[in-house]
């Protein structure tokens, strides 16, 4: 897989032209909404609580996206169109006349067996080769039914057949710094499902899950979110870290728990969500 991941990225770098075609195009709502922050020095840090699936080539539900409240919309371009549809013709209309400001951003997908046993390996390929190409690798998506295909699994509600591929995902994609992406909940029309299953993936160490219908996008960019009693802790304890650290002390008591710095590490990830998505 990182061979083909080499050749795909080798392609996209320039040869004759500065003009970018990129290989792949994650549509956010970053273009209709605008609350993001920094993530590093260059590049802001665009939140994907809810991950939606629009078919690519349906008018209706394409012009419907503008009007929903959702993190990220992807367009789902159908198995039986050509690679080049997918990835040349959709792209260079998307950027034709716009420059680029910023590498493109690149969410990538674990689907197969081989994927996830090939995953850290894809992304130090991805890292060496991405920004000869203009891209940025952003997240990586889990997919789940093709994971389940690819090693004889069957799918289930609590998804307990897909413990160690979640958890694999979610360590793997953290080392790289990327966002990690958790599986669709099918049944949509079960909302309190939904939500236990985004609540656990929250808690597993995803920042975003899947979703296939407008029904699904609250209660999970609700369940992704920090509720204002998490973010007032991290905000206390993050004041009292501080203050001890001026007085010159280590470890130290916060309402009847031992603090110390993975403690504070994950006060500091409460509040950088906080800043860039909306209160529930």
């Amino acid at each position: 897989m990182a061979a083909h991941i080499t050749r795909a990225v080798t392609r996209l770098v320039p040869q004759e032209s500065s003009r970018l075609l990129p290989a792949a195009w994650q549509l956010c709502t970053e273009a209709w909404r605008h609350h993001h922050h920094s993530a590093g020095p260059s590049l802001r840090y665009i939140p994907r609580r809810a991950v939606l699936y629009c078919p690519g080539n349906d008018e209706r539900k394409l012009r419907k996206l503008a009007s929903l409240d959702v993190d990220c919309a992807v367009l789902d371009c159908e198995d039986g169109v050509a690679l080049s549809k997918k990835f040349v013709d959709r792209f260079q209309h998307h950027l034709k006349g716009r420059p680029l400001t910023e590498p493109v951003r690149l969410v990538t997908f674990v689907e197969t067996a081989v994927g996830l046993l090939n995953f850290k390996a894809v992304c130090e390929e991805i890292r060496r080769l991405a920004s000869k190409a203009g891209l940025h690798h952003d997240g990586v998506v889990f997919g789940s039914d093709d994971f389940c295909a690819s090693i004889g699994a069957t799918r289930t509600k609590d998804a307990m057949e897909l413990l160690y591929a979640r958890q694999k995902v979610v360590v793997t994609t953290k080392a790289f710094g990327l966002q990690a992406i958790d599986l669709v909940y099918i049944d949509y029309k079960d909302v309190e499902g939904l939500r236990r299953q985004a609540r656990e993936g929250a808690l597993m160490g995803f920042t975003g899950k899947q979703v296939i219908h407008p029904g699904q996008i609250q209660a999970v960019q609700e369940e992704f979110s920090p509720s204002p009693e998490r973010v007032q802790w991290a905000k206390e304890l993050i004041a009292a870290f501080d203050q001890h650290q001026k007085e010159g002390k280590g470890a130290f008591t916060f309402r009847g728990s031992m603090i110390d710095m993975p403690s504070v590490k994950q006060a500091q990830n409460i509040i950088t969500l906080s800043v860039v998505v909306p209160e529930k």
